[in-house]
């Protein structure tokens, strides 16, 4: 399978850049998630590989292929690539082999015998065997999916685009097509642009993830690498929960927060500068005050200002003593804090990430 390359894409919908001096490569064989929020680019960037918009500048290539260029561009249905949209898009007057078949309908050369025997397999790899002559209104949501993905297998694509696909099912179907959809990519090693704005989805799908934002990637990596090790304040804040504390670096691995000192992991500041330090909540261990360990670095004392119970854990809020600052923690549910009471709070340096302050961003 051939790799993708994304060269400086720009696209404009009047003044508003939806894709600004976009660059991605995408390994042949690898699964890439293009995460992030409403209106940062992913679902017109999709379209550009696709071949429905034309770029304003930048290139698109597919292995040695130059596809989109602002002086052309070769129409989706001679791209090799399968597309499967967020609605699906089956034929409610074609049964399930039907639909699956739809595609194999334009390949010169295909008998009747070879379109069905590729049918019945794939249908029997989506694990819709016997599903043939049903129609998609006799079908659950997720086995609707499951028919949109056999019929974009189906053709041998080299490239698989997927525009949030899962979007549509409740959450218990989505966790289980999220592992579906990677077990298939396993099975198939086609190279797969995967749109979505679920971190959750894109972690579990993913070989590596792309960040958008504002038509940008701003961070490619593994799930690991993007969550452990977010490079601007934006990725951090989207990839999971995390507390961001803006101080000013006193030293080149200590950043004060009004009465308070923090350590961070990686050394490197430069003092005097403004910084945000990114705590992760499961990265505070919490404890009641006459509970803690001798003070040592990162050793905080606060006050409980509200505890949730989520089932397998506790989400607390605790303001630092001598400080403004609020930390979201979360903690077991044995032993329970309560709403007023003191507590100790040990924070590993190596877990405080340091990150450009607000008005540093580029």
């Amino acid at each position: 399978m051939p790799g993708v390359s994304l060269r400086a894409l720009t696209r404009r919908y009047g003044d508003v850049a939806a894709v600004n001096d976009l660059s991605l490569d995408v390994k042949p064989g690898e699964l890439v998630a293009l995460l992030g929020p409403s209106g940062c680019g992913k679902t017109t960037t999709l379209r550009l590989v696709a071949g429905f918009l034309t770029p304003e500048t930048g290139e698109i290539w597919v292995g040695e292929r130059c596809l989109s260029s602002p002086r052309q561009v070769v129409p989706p249905e001679r791209r090799r690539m399968a597309m499967i949209f967020q609605s699906y898009a089956l034929w409610p007057h074609m049964t399930v082999a039907q639909n699956v078949m739809y595609g194999l309908r334009f390949k010169a050369g295909l008998a009747r015998v070879e379109r069905d025997k590729r049918v019945a397999e794939m249908l029997r790899v989506v694990q819709l065997g016997g599903y043939e002559t049903r129609y998609p209104g006799e079908l659950s949501g997720g086995q609707q999916q499951r028919v949109a993905v056999a019929r974009a297998l189906v053709v041998e694509p080299e490239i698989l685009l997927l525009d949030e696909p899962l979007s549509n099912l409740d959450a218990n179907l989505r966790e289980e097509m999220r592992f579906e959809i990677r077990r298939l990519h396993e099975a198939f090693g086609i190279t797969t642009l995967y749109v979505t704005h679920d971190q959750a989805e894109a972690m579990v799908i993913s070989d590596r993830i792309a960040v958008l934002e504002r038509g940008r990637v701003v961070q490619v990596g593994t799930a690991d690498e993007v969550f452990l090790s977010p490079r601007t304040r934006f990725v951090a804040e989207f990839i999971g929960k995390t507390n961001l504390v803006e101080g000013v670096a006193a030293a080149t691995d200590t950043v004060v927060v009004g009465a308070v000192r923090l350590r961070v992991g990686a050394a490197g500041l430069t003092p005097g500068a403004r910084v945000a330090v990114s705590i992760r909540p499961h990265d505070i261990t919490l404890a009641a005050a006459g509970e803690a360990a001798a003070p040592g670095v990162n050793a905080l004392r606060g006050t409980v200002q509200r505890a949730s119970f989520l089932g397998d854990s506790v989400d607390y809020q605790v303001r630092l003593t001598g400080s403004d600052v609020v930390l979201r923690v979360a903690a077991p549910t044995s032993p329970r804090l309560r709403v007023g009471d003191t507590v100790s709070l040990t924070i590993d340096p190596a877990a405080c990430i340091a990150l450009a302050a607000a008005e540093e961003r580029a």
